[in-house]
């Protein structure tokens, strides 16, 4: 103490050093080393706080330590235009090399395009415009310059032609041979004549995540575009089927990321492989002109031609038409389907199809009444035959429509039948067929297509000569077909049952000298009323549907419960069934989803839309009441929306059939959110005027993902202050910053924010006061990087108050 007090000179000089922890100015530049390859750009952000004021500009300046070399080398600053050496100045010069303000208290410093020569240490530093030094006013970042590896090639025609409805397949074969490590990310892009900006047609990220360009999500989704990763460094993209949109220049592009020491991803080089010139051709058929006027018993003989390039290795499905409905198709492997219309004819031979040709089909009908006349036309549909040996349906393309009419002959007639009637289960059903006009042996086939049906089958036949010959299907039921009149043919089948409600046709054919020379059909509508009575018809239930946690983060289960709120001991023959339904996921399509259905056997169904992944993490349990529980593991953002819970209850009635009651239904909404977070601080505090304060906020959060940043600022309410306002903020990109509050700037100078750990944020203010009284609250902020590089926003929370009293 005497020695101090005999050199008082240097004891008001050591009063100006503060402890370790106590500075007030602090200078940040990105943690090192950054890895960045020659001639891609370098950035560097240089920020500093601290300062008196805040809202001057400071001025930087950025130095060079090569390695081997001893001196450092000035580069660039912000306010002497004559600071760079020589190696560096003509670049400066060129603003090749630049040093930006973004703040007052930041800026950015870039190398347009690095040179291995400027692999080494970068220093910034800040001048101090204070009288005092009180911190650090420089930082240091290394930076390794490496070469670029990354190569991308697509082998290949670069033209290829194809006709829609065709299927392309492309490659890309990316890698690197960088040493450090690094990730991948491949997208394939179309460029087309009439867009001055390629579309991404789909991407692979770095995280190995397929996503579908805009335009191209439908047919992703649908499995008509594919990019598969089939080896190390090989990219398949697929298109099913062409389109005439997908024309023009289609091409890949690699990039390589690297991870800083921040935990970010920065892509440190991008490639583009060799352009492929797509065209894809207008698929076209054609119908050669056919006789265009016939008679009734005459043939109707028609072709159709398929021009497109390599025929003989594709596969098509052809079928004629007249106007919309559609008389019989044949598939890529030849198999013959004939519309339900025309079942009756194929099997009496009046209808034929046949593939004559690699290229030529023909349609035949005879004897043709004039019932067949109109606009003929066929249509074609590409097919792609799969790994698994099956088709895929392309783009159909139709020829023009050929008119044909056909004039009454001999054989004219007309046929009279009830539209539609309705018969009580168990009675018998009868039909009156009645013939106008017809002359010479008649003939009578009987045919019905169940409700649910798509084809019509034969009940019983009576040919010309009197010879009745029953359906397979009726062979052992009581049915009989008689001709009680010349003019009339009559049907009866006894004790009916649900199963026999339908469409009946009366099929009438002319003869003449065994030939037959015309035909006519006439239906009607059966109805089937089931005996039991109308008032058990009423179902038993009243649903409630409620979910355990109506809103979830991404990846918790989900777990609704569709129960019947009016419990009653069900009779044994009852059944349930249960659907549930998620519009949420068609909202485009504004139309109901069929996630799983549970039917009477408890036979568990998956909804046709429904992907193959998704049903792994998707059940239904039924339990007594009744109630069924629909589970969704690991949830997605995806499967929010409004769920629909149907029953169907079913009796059983006096013939053994079963009969569906009236559904009832019930809607609940799911909410599915990224993962959200909670923080708490420290408790109220009273402290002593003069003293240092420290207040603490912890985050808590479920985002562990290396892609999630936090940004977190302090909020002051004083008693003079009727509204919020921010102190201090440390953003999710590292910047640090004091929004200006002309009335606060006395507390913001002695605030002192810091981040001991990533989930931990502390707020110390230096020499409390007692203006400084009031609340104080922490508000965090969850950032994440999208596929494009920008940040979105994922989450918002704020602390409770904390009252601190001064």
């Amino acid at each position: 103490l005497s020695k101090l007090m005999e050199k008082p000179t240097i004891f008001a000089i050591c009063s100006v050093c503060l402890c370790p922890g106590e500075a007030r100015v602090n200078t940040e530049t990105p943690a090192g080393p950054l890895y960045r390859v020659v001639g891609s750009l370098l950035s560097i952000s240089c920020n500093t706080s601290g300062f008196i004021n805040e809202h001057t500009d400071k001025e930087f300046q950025f130095r060079i330590m090569m390695p081997g070399k001893r001196n450092e080398i000035n580069i660039i600053s912000t306010h002497d235009k004559f600071f760079s050496y020589a190696v560096y100045s003509q670049r400066v010069r060129d603003q090749e090399v630049t040093l930006t303000h973004v703040t007052p208290n930041s800026a950015v410093f870039k190398i347009q395009s690095l040179q291995k020569s400027d692999e080494g240490e970068f220093e910034c530093s800040v001048a101090n415009p204070e009288s005092v030094y009180d911190g650090t006013y420089s930082a240091k970042t290394t930076v390794k310059v490496i070469d670029d590896s990354l190569t991308v090639s697509s082998p290949g025609p670069t033209s290829p032609s194809y006709d829609e409805g065709d299927a392309l397949t492309l490659t890309c074969r990316a890698s690197s041979n960088t040493v450090q490590h690094t990730h991948l990310s491949l997208t394939w892009y179309l460029q087309r004549r009439d867009e001055d900006n390629p579309r991404p047609i789909i991407s692979l990220d770095r995280d190995l995540t397929l996503i579908p360009g805009q335009g191209f999500e439908r047919r992703y989704q649908d499995g008509l575009i594919r990019l598969d990763k089939v080896g190390e460094g090989t990219y398949k993209l697929q298109f099913a089927k062409l389109e005439q949109s997908d024309q023009g220049e289609i091409y890949c592009q690699a990039q390589e990321w690297i991870q800083d020491p921040d935990g970010s991803w920065y892509s440190i080089s991008q490639k583009e492989a060799e352009k492929k010139t797509v065209s894809v051709q207008t698929r076209a058929t054609e119908v050669p002109p056919t006789t265009s006027s016939l008679v009734e018993g005459q043939k109707l003989s028609l072709s159709c031609s398929l021009s497109t390039q390599n025929l003989e290795e594709k596969f098509f499905t052809v079928a004629w038409f007249r106007g919309s409905v559609e008389l019989v198709s044949i598939g890529p492997s030849g198999i013959l389907t004939v519309g339900s219309e025309y079942s009756a004819r194929a099997n009496d031979g009046e209808l034929r199809a046949a593939r004559r040709g690699v290229r030529d089909y023909s349609l035949v009908l005879q004897p043709v009444s004039t019932e067949d006349q109109g606009e003929y036309l066929c249509r074609a549909w590409p097919q792609v035959r799969g790994q698994d040996g099956g088709f895929t349906q392309g783009a159909a393309h139709s020829s023009d429509p050929e008119s044909i009419k056909i004039s009454a002959s001999e054989g004219v007639f007309s046929l009279e039948m009830q539209n539609a009637v309705t018969v009580k289960e168990g009675d018998s059903l009868s039909f009156t067929c009645k013939v106008n006009g017809a002359q010479g042996q008649l003939s009578v086939t009987w045919q019905r297509k169940a409700t649910s049906g798509a084809v019509f089958t034969t009940v019983i036949s009576q040919n010309q000569d009197g010879v009745t010959e029953e359906g397979p299907e009726f062979a052992s039921r009581l049915v009989r077909a008689a001709r009680p009149a010349t003019d009339t043919f009559t049907l009866e089948l006894d004790k009916v049952t649900p199963s026999d409600a339908g469409v009946y046709l009366c099929v009438v054919s002319a003869w003449k000298t065994n030939s037959k020379i015309s035909s006519h059909t006439k239906e009607s509508t059966v109805t089937v009323a089931p005996t039991v009575c109308s008032s058990v018809l009423e179902s038993f239930l009243k649903l409630r549907l409620i979910g355990r946690k109506n809103r979830v983060t991404v990846g918790e289960t989900v777990e609704l419960i569709c129960q019947n709120e009016i419990y009653h001991k069900m009779p044994p023959s009852n059944q349930v069934a249960v659907i549930v339904v998620n519009p949420g996921q068609l909202r485009k399509e504004d139309e109901n989803k069929t996630i799983v259905s549970l039917d009477q056997d408890a036979l568990v169904t998956f909804g046709p839309q429904l992907e193959p992944i998704s049903r792994q993490r998707i059940g239904i349990m039924r339990f007594e009441g009744p109630a069924f529980e629909l589970i969704i593991r690991h949830a997605q953002i995806s499967d929010g929306g409004s769920y629909i819970c149907k029953v169907v209850e079913w009796l059983q009635g006096p013939q053994s059939h079963w009969y569906p009651l009236p559904p009832s239904s019930t809607t609940i909404m799911l909410t599915v959110t990224e993962p959200g977070m909670l923080n708490y601080t420290s408790a109220d505090t009273s402290e002593n005027e003069g003293e240092d304060v420290e207040l603490q906020c912890d985050i808590v959060s479920k985002a562990s993902s290396p892609s999630h940043f936090y940004k977190v600022s302090w909020l002051y309410t004083g008693s003079n202050h009727s509204s919020m306002h921010v102190l201090v903020q440390l953003d999710h990109t590292g910047l640090l910053s004091y929004p200006e509050h002309p009335g606060l700037r006395g507390l913001q100078q002695r605030l002192r924010l810091s981040r001991p750990a990533q989930m931990s944020s502390h707020l110390q203010i230096e020499k409390a006061q007692n203006e400084d009284s009031g609340m104080y609250n922490c508000q965090i902020e969850l950032f994440q990087l999208d596929r494009g590089g920008q940040w979105q926003q994922k989450a918002s929370e704020s602390s409770s108050p904390i009252r601190l009293t001064v």
